[in-house]
């Protein structure tokens, strides 16, 4: 079906050539990366936030290359195996310092904005002429300051979007340099748009409409209709469908629903889940016209009536009727309403039963907006359409400069967060852990987690981190244990909640072997709780008889999380207490001692552990540094002082 001719009508693409405007395409790619980065400069050290712990630090995939590629089923990574590999790459540098994924992610975000560029340039180059680079390089560089891709950018396990993003992005990009070339470079080009609909595929499930996108803008830009699209480059638009196979293998391998939070059976009918995308598409459309207030979380919510929603639906419907319209009235702009919308289709159209409105789903359909923009500005101003663009992109990078101090700590984007969606359980449950972190704060921690138990009772989680809050208090360890099987009874397969109900019990008198019930009830779940099998093996040592099946549990936890300081100790104190195992014990204190070497437990052990082998001065040495970092424990003074050799004269 043809498009129709229009002066915003579909010429073949043509190869640009060299002329007065590439000085714009080098100058204006060193802009828009100096600019990101001077408004991400100061979030290379941004904290690990919420789903940033499993997907980095509870993740042990990341932590050898042999498993890299196969991400654990319970966190942002599972089923996306290259999104999984770029974490495991950014553990190899910098372990779960954070400076390494920051820069990653900016990296990513800049390449992203650069492919952009050239994808806005090449295609409006047969109809904008030499205005082409000047308006692709101003949607490029708004798109890439814009405070809305904050949550994509900065919010490092979102690098998932972004990567996403890059590699959709030059799935079209190697299309249309493809469209372009003849003979070799431009199979060359269609077998790297395939690879990177690959990659993008095992990087976010998103990527699904790519090839579709890529078939549109065919018809639109080059071929003029689907047949003959189809009929010139049958055997890419087949290739880069048969990347579908490769998502449909891991959505799979994440159990077809997320680990039970999306698809179309977690529990939540669809029609309910629908009726929350006509507000969340609204609201995306707004914040990329004027983006405040931002929220990292909006929380869980339902429309009971779809008359609460019927200003948004004329909203949403009204534009998806006008970008049908477009598709054959004016190609250019319909194609830029169908990439907004059919990027935003997977996550508005499968249900969720946890998140309604994500700012970072905006990533992509954020690039049709900013182009839109460029276009009309440019449409409007014409020879002073620069200084707009100046103008518009340094208030955007100021906003995103500032949007990004909310980020400096988990106190500030909670706090924020709960300021702007103040009826979110998860929010007030997340603002009690950053509370819980901080000294003197448990009342404060506990006041939000009851609020979230309070706006959310069939929340597992605020129970459970509740019931951690009261375990540190004196006399409310049953409180503690009832939060924590509260917990197990909205989610039996909590396995965090089965551990700390495990610590619970291991502390009650005559409730040990209730403990190890729960210990092991946190293995079958999830075998690779390194956390876990640490407790179990405390457990077991306190056991008569199970001193073997210790040792084997620290050895496990060590296996997992080799910088474990605690498994390490544990560990040496095990082999302690069997015959001729010292040394061993020894070993395992000074690892955990280059860990940690202000841990005075670790140093008084391996202490006493060279004064039964009868080497006095090693075990003097140790004694020092104990009573150095405990100067008022008199066991540490006493400990050194029978090390020591007797004073002349004695």
């Amino acid at each position: 079906m043809a498009a129709r001719s229009s002066p915003a009508g579909s010429p073949a693409l043509k190869r640009i050539p060299v002329g007065r405007t590439d000085w714009l395409r080098l100058v204006g790619g060193a802009i828009l990366a100096a600019g990101a980065m001077a408004v991400y400069s100061r979030t290379f050290s941004v904290p690990l936030i919420f789903d940033d712990f499993p997907a980095i630090v509870g993740n042990s995939t990341i932590r050898h290359w042999s498993t890299a590629f196969w991400p654990p089923g319970s966190s942002t990574a599972s089923g996306r195996p290259i999104l999984n590999l770029s974490l495991a790459i950014n553990y190899a540098i910098s372990g779960t310092a954070v400076w390494s994924y920051h820069a990653a992610n900016l990296a990513i975000h800049i390449l992203a904005g650069l492919t952009l560029f050239g994808i806005v340039r090449r295609t409006l180059a047969p109809r904008a002429g030499p205005a082409a680079a000047l308006i692709a390089f101003s949607a490029a560089l708004l798109w890439t300051l814009h405070p809305l891709q904050t949550e994509s950018v900065t919010y490092l396990v979102q690098r998932a979007e972004s990567l996403m993003g890059l590699f959709y992005l030059f799935t079209l990009y190697g299309f249309i340099r493809g469209a372009e070339a003849e003979g070799h470079p431009r199979r060359l080009w269609f077998a790297l748009s395939v690879a990177a609909c690959l990659l993008g595929m095992a990087t976010k499930e998103v990527m699904v409409t790519a090839p579709l996108i890529v078939l549109l803008y065919d018809r639109t830009f080059v071929a003029g209709s689907f047949r003959e699209a189809w009929r010139r480059r049958w055997g890419l638009h087949l290739a880069l469908a048969a990347t579908w196979l490769l998502l449909v293998g891991l959505v799979a391998s994440a159990g077809w629903d997320r680990s039970g939070t999306s698809g179309f059976d977690v529990g939540i009918t669809p029609w309910a889940y629908w009726l929350t995308q006509f507000e969340a598409v609204t609201r995306y459309l707004w914040l990329s016209v004027w983006p405040h207030p931002l929220v990292f979380e909006y929380g869980t919510f339902w429309v009971s009536r779809p008359a609460e929603v019927a200003l948004y639906t004329l909203v949403v419907v009204g534009l998806a009727v006008a970008v049908l319209v477009a598709l054959w009235q004016r190609p250019v702009l319909g194609f830029l309403g169908a990439w907004f919308f059919v990027i935003l289709a997977p996550t508005s159209v499968m249900p969720g039963r946890i998140q309604m409105i994500v700012e970072h789903r905006m990533y992509l359909p954020l690039a049709a907006m900013m182009t839109l923009a460029a276009m009309g500005i440019h449409a409007a101003v014409r020879r002073q359409s620069w200084m707009v663009f100046a103008a518009l992109a340094l208030g955007l990078g100021m906003l995103t400069a500032r949007r990004n101090e909310d980020y400096r700590s988990e106190l500030t984007i909670w706090s924020d967060t709960v300021v702007k969606r103040p009826n979110n359980a998860r929010a007030h449950n997340s603002l009690g852990v950053a509370w819980s972190k901080l000294p003197g704060r448990l009342s404060d921690a506990i006041a939000e987690y009851e609020t979230a138990v309070r706006l959310q009772p069939e929340d597992a989680e605020a129970h459970n981190n509740l019931g951690v809050a009261l375990s540190h208090l004196p006399g409310r360890r049953n409180d503690a244990a009832a939060q924590f099987e509260a917990a197990l009874r909205l989610q039996p397969d909590y396995a965090e909640a089965h551990n700390n109900l495990g610590l619970a019990w291991s502390r009650m008198p005559g409730r040990l072997n209730d403990a190890i019930a729960q210990y092991q009830a946190v293995l079958r779940l999830q075998p690779d709780y390194a956390v876990a099998h640490n407790n179990l093996g405390l457990a077991w040592s306190q056991m008569p008889g199970h001193l073997p099946d210790a040792i084997a549990q620290f050895e496990a936890a060590l296996r997992l999380q080799p910088d474990s300081v605690e498994a390490h100790y544990n560990l040496g104190n095990a082999w302690s207490q069997m015959p001729g195992r010292l040394n061993d014990a020894i070993a395992q204190y000074q690892a955990a001692l280059r860990l940690k070497p202000d841990f005075a437990p670790g140093w008084h052990n391996l202490g006493t552990s060279w004064f039964r082998l009868g080497n006095l001065p090693a075990a003097a040495a140790a004694f020092r540094e104990e009573v150095r970092l405990s100067p008022n424990d008199p066991a540490a003074r006493q400990a050194l002082a029978a090390a020591l050799p007797p004073a002349r004269g004695q």
